[in-house]
């Protein structure tokens, strides 16, 4: 896959050491490629029924104190936010064709000893043998206790078949070697505005699906901005919201125009939409086609505000090409980018 944006010789510099040191699986390597086939089958059998139903939405809701709370409630119910302009869509099941539907799918994890469901979707990456996947931050690693996510599993198009079974599902499913975060996010000791800004990340995945051998990106994936978008620019947001009226089994998504979330210091995007818990790291797409299904990644599904049915997202930067740069040569090791 092939990206344009080119990185300043800092940059590469950094990113270069970090290659180094994720330790690459070579490709002639059959003790490796062991290692990872039993690491993604072991992941696989952890995702029991019981597991998958105690997977709950690991989302963020911002209460009139300011502060941010874990789990959303219902924002379905509260007052239409500023923005969105006209012919906005605040929530609406994607009926528009396969092609983002196949793009984009469902993720889950463990963290602090607890399951968790979030939305994530495939990036264009560089290389064969790996893919990528963009999901929130706070879907890869734990802002307060400090540590990354574990047992770590996409599945994409999840729409066309609503199953953790992954031999049940549409295409199978993906496993995370590495995931990859900012430090801006790793050392915000909880979710505040420091971790909203950095809220992204990306999951480096081996071959996968129903036979384990498939690379994600034969699906198709996303081209990315740093940033794509400004202000008043209209995206298009999708993700699988599970809380409130949503079930989390249908691609959901917003359309309208985007605003700065003043209340957060104008460092976020903001939109008028109703998604709920689930859809965190569900992508935000600009100068998006709903005929073609083609988008630049420009932001993702953050957090919200109580009361408010709007949806906030990171307004995607260098921190962030760095991040995806960092996961390009990922293979085994989780990485926090400087």
């Amino acid at each position: 896959m092939r990206r344009s944006t080119a990185a300043p010789a800092a940059l590469l510099t950094i990113l270069a050491l970090l290659s180094v040191a994720a330790a690459p699986v070579a490709a002639g390597n059959p003790e490796a490629q062991s290692e990872a086939g039993n690491e993604h089958q072991r992941i696989v059998a952890y995702w029991t029924a019981e597991r998958v139903a105690d997977a709950k939405p690991r989302d963020f809701e911002r209460g009139a104190n300011g502060a941010f709370n874990a789990a959303r409630v219902n924002p379905s119910k509260g007052k239409p936010g500023t923005g969105g302009g006209t012919g906005a869509v605040t929530g609406a099941s994607w009926t528009m064709g396969t092609t983002v539907v196949q793009k984009t799918g469902k993720v889950l994890f463990t963290m602090g000893g607890s399951q968790y469901v979030c939305s994530g979707s495939a990036v264009d990456d560089t290389r064969t043998g790996y893919s990528l996947i963009l999901t929130a931050g706070h879907c890869a690693y734990d802002e307060a206790a400090g540590a990354f996510a574990t047992n770590w599993m996409y599945v994409p198009s999840f729409d066309t078949a609503p199953t953790f079974t992954c031999a049940n599902s549409t295409y199978g499913c993906w496993t995370a070697s590495a995931l990859v975060v900012h430090s801006g996010y790793s050392t915000a000791g909880s979710f505040n505005t420091q971790a909203t800004v950095h809220d992204f990340a990306i999951a480096t995945v081996g071959p996968g699906g129903k036979d384990g051998s498939t690379q994600l990106d034969s699906l198709g994936s996303f081209g990315i901005g740093y940033p794509a978008i400004s202000t008043g620019a209209k995206v298009h947001a999708f993700g699988y919201p599970a809380a409130g009226r949503y079930q989390g089994n249908d691609l959901t998504y917003c359309a309208g125009n985007t605003f700065n979330d003043v209340l957060n210091g104008n460092a976020t995007w903001g939109i008028a939409c109703n998604m709920t818990g689930g859809s965190s790291g569900g992508p935000w797409l600009g100068a998006f086609s709903e005929t073609t299904g083609v988008g630049t990644l420009t932001s993702l599904n953050s957090y919200g505000y109580g009361g408010l049915s709007n949806m906030y997202g990171p307004k995607f930067n260098g921190k962030t090409q760095a991040v995806v740069q960092a996961a390009n040569g990922a293979t085994t090791s989780n990485v926090i980018v400087p």
